[in-house]
């Protein structure tokens, strides 16, 4: 992992949260960045400022964050323009993304510089709040692993035609919100089986496919809760993981395309203005 800069190295070992910040993207030509006249999506400009440089802001300003790692095909790159002072912030650090997601937090997750607890999340949610990193790292209890979610019914209510994958289960559909709350030192063996099912993450019944065929059916049938198909999963694997309901409309929403974008930026237009 390099520093950025050298002469002013993190204060790493604290009692506080690390928070690891995905801002790689998939090979080849991202469609979003490639709309935007940009290389990196992380880089995409949205209400005047980059993704990342927002989210980063973010994280940098909610209690408890006391370091954050970009992690990134190229991190050093994504350093110019807006995002250029982290170069400069002492609380940032980057490393550089092996072959995939899952692989490259949990070769950082617990290390000397990336203590737990860890919270993850990512460049493309400019929505983020200190307030739902609060909730986040608050809803983990003392699970090994929080995944931060939105009911259909809370995202609906704000933003009733807005496109998400949901997963449905027993008395509510959900979305993830691009938030998870790494615990203790079993969180890994929740990052190697999200190694073994990464691509198929936005298709609901292969990724409880996984997990055996019994949960998958229960989930098919909407005769699971979200938190009990979790506890199952987990309890299979090993560790224990919890889902936290996060309350906040926004949180369910990432930038993943042209629509996405043009309603994020109208929200940070509006919150900005008030």
């Amino acid at each position: 992992m390099s520093r950025i800069p050298p002469q002013k190295a993190p204060l790493f070992g604290g009692p506080g949260w690390t928070a690891i910040l995905l801002a790689g993207q998939r090979p080849g030509v991202d469609p979003l960045a490639e709309a935007f006249g940009e290389t990196w999506k992380a880089q995409v400009r949205i209400a005047g400022e980059a993704m990342l440089s927002r989210v980063a802001k973010t994280l940098l300003g909610t209690p408890g964050i006391d370091r954050i790692v970009v992690l990134a095909q190229e991190p050093e790159a994504l350093f110019t323009g807006d995002c250029a002072w982290l170069a400069d912030e002492p609380k940032v650090t980057t490393a550089r993304s092996t072959s995939g997601i899952a692989a490259s937090v949990a070769a950082l997750a617990g290390s000397a510089a990336t203590p737990f607890p860890v919270l993850l999340t990512t460049a493309d949610h400019p929505l983020l709040t200190p307030a739902m990193v609060e909730a986040a790292m608050a809803g983990l209890g003392d699970a090994d692993v929080g995944v931060g979610m939105v009911a259909a019914s809370t995202l609906l209510a704000a933003y009733p035609d807005n496109k998400r994958t949901w997963l449905r289960f027993r008395g509510e559909a959900w979305t993830g919100a691009n938030l998870f709350a790494l615990g203790t030192p079993k969180a890994k063996l929740a990052l190697e089986a999200w190694s073994a099912v990464e691509r198929d993450r936005k298709k609901a019944l292969k990724l409880l496919w996984h997990f055996g065929p019994l949960l998958a059916i229960r989930a098919a049938t909407r005769t699971i809760t979200l938190a009990g198909a979790l506890a199952q999963a987990s309890k299979r694997l090993g560790f224990r993981a919890v889902p936290i309901a996060l309350p906040f409309a926004e949180a369910g929403i990432d930038i993943d395309k042209p629509s996405d974008h043009a309603l994020a930026e109208a929200i940070l237009m509006t919150r900005e203005a008030s």
